[in-house]
């Protein structure tokens, strides 16, 4: 994945073979710590989204790369990470969670995750269609409606799958928190506003 500061950017994988990686409310928690912990760091979150067996993040790139102790007990000796990295760390370390939760090895997610760019001079189609809960495009000039477009998609994930009635009701994801009805523990409201992305439903 390729990254450029200051454009938004779709993040998304899912299971491999399509299986599950939320078994349990902990689980879905566990995760937006790591979001937290790995994410957050570098990019402001638009919009997030946590399905089953899926994941979708929208954010804003502010950092390629951050510096990290490069060993906790030589706190003079100073690295850097990049967001590649932090992203491949936050899910090598869920992975392992899950792993050792369900008495499993192996994979958890597919190989490769996407990261599409939404506002890059080189952008993304916006007339998107849904393969098997990813999101698929043509690259073409970007279309300024492409981000709420995505912004809406990212949130109405759990009607299309049928787990609710209402984006909103979803525990995971960013929508209650702009339908107002919880405060945000992820998302960047503020942000999102800049952009001039408005939850409808």
């Amino acid at each position: 994945m390729q990254f450029q500061e200051g454009y938004i950017y779709h993040i998304f994988n899912q299971g491999n073979n399509r299986r599950k990686i939320f078994f349990s409310r902990k689980n879905y928690l566990f995760f937006t710590g790591k979001i937290r912990m790995y994410i957050q760091p570098y990019a402001d979150i638009l919009a997030w989204c946590l399905m089953p067996n899926h994941f979708h993040l929208m954010v804003r790139v502010n950092h390629l790369e951050r510096p990290v102790a490069a060993f906790p007990q030589s706190r003079s000796s100073v690295k850097t990470r990049s967001l590649n990295d932090s992203i491949g760390l936050m899910l090598r370390s869920y992975t392992s969670a899950i792993n050792k939760q369900e008495k499993s090895s192996g994979s958890l997610f597919r190989k490769q995750t996407k990261a599409d760019c939404v506002n890059c001079p080189k952008g993304v189609d916006p007339a998107w269609y849904d393969v098997d809960g990813v999101m698929q495009g043509a690259v073409r000039p970007p279309d300024r409606r492409y981000p709420q477009v995505l912004f809406n998609y990212i949130h109405e994930n759990p009607v299309k799958a049928g787990l609710e009635m209402d984006p909103a009701a979803w525990e995971f994801s960013s929508a209650a928190a702009y339908a107002g009805r919880r405060q945000s523990i992820l998302a960047n409201m503020e942000a999102a506003a800049e952009y001039g992305l408005v939850y409808k439903w």
